[in-house]
């Protein structure tokens, strides 16, 4: 399972935007009530949803974790459909509350990093992270994560070392390939983003996200056909075209003379 929030990444309109993937801090994690790490807890995937499901959701556990509220379970499923409506500030202190009720639940812990991360508040996620797992017991969602809020923080070669790290861990992993492969963009090395985003295209199944960053990455080394043409495998065609029609008038005019005339038009850079 996967969520995003968008990167410090080039300016463009919303669905050619660079998306970071964040990978779900809690699947695979275990937990109780009481903070100990015994039995698993079923999230439902939030990319599945539709919003008027999230808007039940909250309705639906907002009533349950009111009537319980140190209920772990509830509280992260509550949490979960807050963040899915949007309600992100909602979603940090329900999770703040459960962490301070359970201090030792690394699954607590990762959701409120996540929480954290997707509200803008990088520092204070990546301390509470790192809480949520150990270095002889590392979590490659955990460590997706950290990377994702490095990146966030312009901390690039930091944050590959993570994803690196995790890829050690889970090779081949779609969501740690593309936030590597986002990465190596951000830090402008356009090579190595195109070769680590294909690699995560090529795995099964391919998240339409990844290849939208793939056809970006592409576009932005001058090759828009073949972006176009990645692009069309998930967008209509004529809202690849406009994309990439976009960003061939912004990196045009990223590299217009700063002495072309007063009809000239410029525009924040790609990078």
């Amino acid at each position: 399972m996967s969520h995003s929030f968008r990167s410090r990444s080039p300016r463009l309109p919303g669905s050619v935007a660079l998306v970071i993937l964040l990978a779900a801090a809690t699947a695979g994690c275990q937990t109780t009530q009481g903070g100990d790490t015994t039995a698993s807890i079923p999230l439902a995937p939030e990319l599945s949803r539709q919003d008027t499901d999230w808007r039940q959701a909250v309705e639906d556990y907002g009533a349950k974790y009111r009537a319980n509220p140190s209920n772990v379970e509830v509280a992260l499923h509550y949490a979960q459909a807050l963040r899915g409506s949007g309600q992100r500030a909602q979603a940090v202190a329900v999770l703040e509350r459960l962490s301070l009720q359970n201090p030792r639940n690394k699954a607590v812990l990762g959701e409120y990093g996540r929480a954290l991360a997707e509200d803008g508040k990088y520092q204070q996620a990546f301390d509470i992270l790192e809480r949520a797992h150990s270095p002889d017991q590392p979590d490659w969602h955990i460590l997706s994560v950290q990377g994702a809020v490095l990146d966030e923080m312009g901390r690039h070669t930091d944050a590959q070392r993570y994803y690196l790290t995790a890829l050690k861990i889970s090779p081949n992993e779609p969501a740690v390939l593309s936030n590597l492969g986002l990465s190596y963009a951000l830090s402008k090395d356009l090579k190595n983003a195109e070769a680590t985003l294909r690699r995560a295209a090529d795995q099964h199944p391919a998240d339409p996200r990844v290849r939208q960053n793939l056809a970006l990455v592409v576009g932005l080394q001058g090759r828009f056909a073949e972006a176009e043409e990645i692009a069309r495998a998930d967008l209509p065609p004529e809202t690849a075209a406009a994309n990439v029609a976009y960003l061939r008038q912004m990196l045009a005019q990223k590299t217009a003379p700063k002495n072309a005339g007063p009809n000239a038009s410029h525009s924040a850079s790609p990078s």
